[in-house]
């Protein structure tokens, strides 16, 4: 099977399985932390050597506060549970703005842990302007914010919507795009298997 080397990941329908269950749209983030856990063990069985995660956007954080509070309180969750990991972890967003949170700030230069291992990318308070202003001379790809990401083979997207929302583009210029209709907090190893199963049959050019 042809293994994508790196992976995106968008964990969309966090509100929508809240109001769905009954709770909260607030409520719906914390849901999220087990199935990414949960997917990054099943990435570095798979073999995947990178792995980028959409936690917030800068135009999130236009939601009402008990929402931003608290998915910015769950993304400092996951990051430090992803710490635990081998892996090597790098935090990318805006971190000039009271939206970032200042927990994460050891982590915006990549760091080895635990031995290291798979590249593990975190966006938090990012935007795709943000990322593309970055001043200097030289290839687009090294005046990024996000320069030490690497290209995206293959985006999954949970949730249903068919959009890359911002989601690093110049990374996922020729990445594939898989969506699973199902919400995130509801994620199933099999939506991965399904995933690279999909990725697998595809023919890639390149725009060659």
């Amino acid at each position: 099977m042809r293994i994508p080397e790196h992976v995106g990941i968008i964990p969309d329908g966090n509100r929508r399985w809240a109001v769905r269950s009954g709770l909260q749209k607030a409520d719906g983030y914390r849901h999220g932390l087990a199935p990414g856990l949960a997917l990054l063990h099943l990435a570095r069985e798979s073999g995947i050597r990178e792995l980028s995660y959409y936690g917030f956007t800068t135009d999130n954080t236009r939601r009402p506060s008990v929402q931003v509070e608290a998915f910015s309180r769950a993304c400092v969750e996951a990051v430090g549970m992803i710490a635990r990991e081998p892996c090597s972890l790098l935090v990318v967003g805006r971190q000039d703005s009271p939206c970032f949170p200042r927990e994460l700030l050891p982590y915006t230069r990549r760091t080895d842990l635990n031995g290291g291992g798979i590249r593990v990318n975190f966006l938090v308070n990012y935007g795709w302007e943000w990322d593309l202003s970055r001043p200097g001379t030289g290839p687009v790809e090294q005046r990024l914010y996000s320069r030490d990401i690497s290209r995206i083979d293959l985006i999954i997207r949970w949730g249903g919507m068919r959009r890359l929302s911002g989601f690093l583009p110049v990374q996922s210029v020729y990445a594939d795009f898989f969506v699973v209709d199902r919400l995130w907090p509801d994620f199933q190893p099999q939506d991965w298997t399904d995933a690279l199963a999909w990725y697998d049959r595809q023919d890639v050019t390149r725009g060659g």
